[in-house]
């Protein structure tokens, strides 16, 4: 049975929820549940918190997880980890920040105090572009305060909208440290049984969400033309009608381009155009 580890709790644990469902596994009713097994799928979901995850996955304790980027690369495994697969949500920037004006450049933080949350990740990347702070100062949250309250120089967080530091009157400044998304993890050069079902209906549910299925009818005439608007991941799919000089046609088409097309879809002629949300793919 493949042991999956699920963060649980926050926006992280909502989406990652609704990526499993998608995927035709059981969730949790309940948040108190920490342990539920999906018989029908031959698996068990491990609720834990997103920042132990990797922790758990590396030592073997679970075959894979769901996680962020950033927290995963701040859990400093190592070699015993390894990302799989990028899901495409909880999309964030590990960014510099500090009061508006105060600093401009990376190369401002030599010998400064620098408080962050993700300790690991932040002295990584500091050694990595050869800069020594005076010290880093770890903070389980509201790191966006720690300047103001003199326990810090700068701050190093994850940003998503900027609106909290704007609030607290800080600026970010230089480049991004990283970017990060929810990710699926795994242990270093392992394969365990199920796993490649599950990457499977994973990848199915990305591109089902990116994409919507477009039919229509179109003239003989015209239906090269049509075909080039909607060339679908191999090719459409073309079925003929009662009426000898029209087709019906059906190909995928992506879901941020379908009204451009079904616009030049009826430019061309075509008419009778549906787009329909697509629930399930396997590629």
């Amino acid at each position: 049975m493949l042991r999956i580890a699920v963060p649980n709790k926050g926006a992280l644990s909502e989406a990652a929820r609704d990526i499993l469902q998608e995927a035709g596994y059981r969730q949790r009713r309940d948040t108190k549940e920490l342990v539920m097994i999906d018989p029908e799928n031959e698996v068990e979901f491990f609720y834990l918190r997103p920042r132990d995850i990797a922790v758990y996955v590396a030592g073997g304790s679970l075959d894979v997880g769901l996680t962020g980027r950033d927290l995963y690369l701040d859990a400093q495994v190592g070699d015993d980890a390894e990302e799989l697969l990028s899901l495409g949500f909880a999309r964030s920037t590990f960014r510099f920040a500090a009061p508006a004006g105060k600093y401009t450049s990376l190369e401002d933080l030599a010998g400064k105090r620098i408080a962050t949350s993700y300790d690991g990740l932040l002295e990584d990347y500091l050694k990595g572009q050869h800069i020594q702070p005076e010290r880093i100062v770890h903070l389980d949250g509201a790191v966006e305060s720690a300047v103001s309250l003199g326990v810090a120089d700068a701050i190093a967080d994850v940003v998503e909208t900027g609106n909290t530091l704007k609030a607290a009157g800080m600026d970010t400044f230089g480049e991004a440290i990283m970017t990060s998304e929810a990710i699926l993890i795994g242990q270093a050069g392992k394969t365990p049984e199920g796993l490649d079902v599950l990457m499977r209906r994973l990848q199915g549910v990305l591109v089902a969400r990116r994409y919507v299925m477009i039919d229509y009818d179109v003239r003989r005439e015209h239906l090269d033309e049509a075909s080039a608007v909607t060339p679908g991941l191999e090719s459409p799919t073309i079925s003929p009608l009662q009426d000898e000089d029209w087709v019906a046609v059906r190909s995928m088409v992506r879901k941020d381009q379908m009204n451009k097309v079904m616009d030049q879809l009826y430019a061309l002629g075509a008419r009778a155009i549906l787009a329909s949300a697509i629930h399930a793919i396997r590629m």
